[in-house]
C-alpha cells in the first residue's frame, strides 16, 4: 500500500540490487539531522462555500455505513463536478472495478454484482462523457450526518545513500521475526480484529518501539535497504507511508509500505501543539519540519513519542493504495472501508476549491476513521507537499451508489443489484 497511517499535517494539529551493497550502521548518537535545502510554503486555499447535509440521524455506536443509515443525497446533475474531475474519477474509477465486483463490500452498502452495470458501461464510456455517465448510473448517498473533514498526503521525495554516516536513518525492510496475529481464529468475538509482536520464549510480546529500533535493535533482524539523510524527513516519509529515495548518483529507489510494528500511531503535530511549541505560523508540515530541524534533542524526543515504525519494500513501478492499484494525484482518496466501499466514487463538497470534486477510495489510512473522514492524494514531489502540508478541509460528503442500492439498503433488503435505469 502507498500508505497506512493517513498522518496528514494539518489533521495531526488533529536496497536492494538497485542500490548496490548497503552498510550496517553503528548505533546512531545524538548528532545534529542535517537541514533540508529549503523549506517548502503550504499552498493558500482558495474558499468556497460547500453543500448542506441532507437531513439525517446518525445511529450511536454504529459501526459500518449499513448500521450508521444512510440517506439520499442530491442529484448528481446538481453537484458542481468539472469536465476534467469527473474524467479523472473514470479513470480512476475504472481501473478500480475488478475489485469492486470481487471484493466484500464491509461496509454492508453493496454487493460485487451491484458494481457490475455501471463497470460494463465504464469499460466504454469516453472521457467527455464521463458527467453523464455517472449522472446515469449513480445516485448520491449520505452517510450519517454527512458532515466531512478531509486531509491530505503524498508522495514525499527524500536523500538517500547506499552507505551509512554518521546521522544517517536506516530504512528497514520487514524484519524475520515480526508476527501476525488475527485474533479472530481464536474467538468469534474478536473477528476483525489482530495484532502483532513478536515470540519471547512461549510468549507472544508486542515488538520493538520506534526507540529501540532507532537505538538498533533490529541489527541483524531487518534488512537495510538504504540510508535517509535526514532524519525527520524520513520520519514524515513513514507517516506518509512510502516515497522516493533519490541516491547521490541520481538514482531512485520507490519504498512503499510493507508493514508496521504494531504499536500504535500517536500524531506529533497534537502533542506539539498541546504543549505551546508551535507558534500560529507553524501550524503546518513544514512548520514542524522547521522546529524539529531547529530543536533536534526536542524533536528526537517528541518523535519517539510516536511508538509506531514502518517497515518497507521496494516498489518497481507506481506506488499503489489499499485496493493493490496505483494512486492518482487529485483523484485517489483514502478512507475507512467500513464506511465507504474501497473503490466507490465520493463527491467531497468542502470550504476550499482544491478539495471540492469526484474523488475515487483507492487507498485506507491508519488515521483514517469513521463515515466521513477523507485523505486526499495530491501526487508525489514538492507541488504535492505544498497543497497536502496545508490541507484542512471541512465540509459534505456524497457516497455515489449503484442505481436502486439506497431503497434496498433502506428497505433492508439485500443482494439485489440495481436496474441500470436513471431515476
Amino acid at each position: 500500500m502507498i500508505r497506512r497511517w493517513g498522518f496528514t499535517l494539518a489533521g495531526a494539529l488533529a536496497l536492494s540490487a538497485c542500490v548496490g551493497g548497503v552498510e550496517p550502521p553503528p548505533r546512531p548518537g545524538n548528532v545534529r539531522p542535517p537541514r533540508p535545502s529549503g523549506e517548502l510554503p503550504v499552498r493558500q486555499p482558495t474558499p468556497a462555500t460547500p453543500l448542506p447535509p441532507v437531513p439525517q440521524i446518525a445511529t450511536p455506536g454504529a459501526t459500518t455505513a449499513a448500521t450508521t443509515g444512510i440517506a439520499r443525497g442530491p442529484d448528481i446533475t446538481s453537484l458542481p463536478m468539472t469536465r476534467d474531475g469527473a474524467a479523472q474519477a473514470l479513470a480512476a474509477f475504472r481501473t478500480s472495478c475488478p475489485s469492486l465486483v470481487r471484493r466484500a463490500d464491509v461496509s454492508g452498502l453493496t454487493t460485487g454484482a451491484d458494481w457490475q452495470p455501471a463497470c460494463a458501461a465504464a469499460a466504454t464510456t469516453a472521457p467527455g462523457d464521463a458527467a453523464a455517465f455517472f449522472s446515469r448510473w449513480f445516485e448520491t448517498a449520505q452517510v450519517g450526518d454527512g458532515r466531512a473533514y478531509a486531509t491530505g498526503y503524498y508522495i514525499p521525495e527524500i536523500a538517500g545513500s547506499p552507505t551509512y554516516r554518521e546521522g544517517y536513518a536506516p530504512i528497514y525492510a520487514r524484519p524475520d521475526d515480526l508476527i501476525d496475529v488475527d485474533l479472530g481464529l481464536f474467538s468469534d468475538a474478536l473477528k476483525g480484529k489482530s495484532v502483532r509482536g513478536r515470540v519471547d520464549g512461549t510468549k507472544l510480546v508486542p515488538y520493538y518501539d520506534r526507540t529501540a529500533i532507532e537505538q538498533g535493535v533490529l541489527q541483524g533482524r531487518a534488512r537495510i535497504l538504504g540510508y535517509a539523510v535526514d532524519p525527520v524527513e524520513f520520519f514524515f516519509l513513514q507517516v506518509q507511508g512510502s516515497g522516493l529515495v533519490r541516491m547521490p548518483d541520481g538514482r531512485e529507489l520507490r519504498i512503499g509500505y510493507d508493514s508496521q510494528n504494531g504499536r500504535d500511531y500517536t500524531g506529533i503535530g497534537a502533542l506539539m501543539r498541546k504543549r505551546g511549541l508551535l507558534g500560529p505560523n507553524q501550524l503546518s508540515m513544514q512548520g514542524i519540519v522547521q522546529w524539529l530541524h531547529d530543536n533536534p534533542e526536542q524533536g528526537r524526543a517528541i518523535m519517539r513519542e510516536n511508538k509506531s515504525f514502518v517497515f518497507f519494500r521496494v516498489l518497481d513501478g507506481a506506488p499503489v493504495g489499499a485496493l493493490g492499484l496505483p494512486v492518482v494525484g487529485g483523484a485517489t482518496v483514502a478512507a475507512d472501508p467500513r464506511f465507504i466501499p474501497l473503490g466507490a466514487p465520493v463527491f467531497l463538497s468542502m470550504d476550499r476549491t482544491d478539495a471540492t470534486g469526484l474523488w475515487v477510495a483507492q487507498d485506507t489510512g491508519g488515521a483514517i476513521k469513521g463515515a466521513n473522514r477523507f485523505d486526499t492524494f495530491w501526487g508525489i514531489g514538492n507541488e504535492a507537499r505544498a497543497i497536502a502540508g496545508g490541507m484542512s478541509a471541512r465540509g459534505t460528503a456524497f457516497l455515489l451508489l449503484p442505481v436502486g442500492t439506497i431503497d434496498r439498503v433502506q428497505r433492508g433488503v439485500g443482494n439485489a443489484g440495481p436496474s441500470p435505469s436513471r431515476r
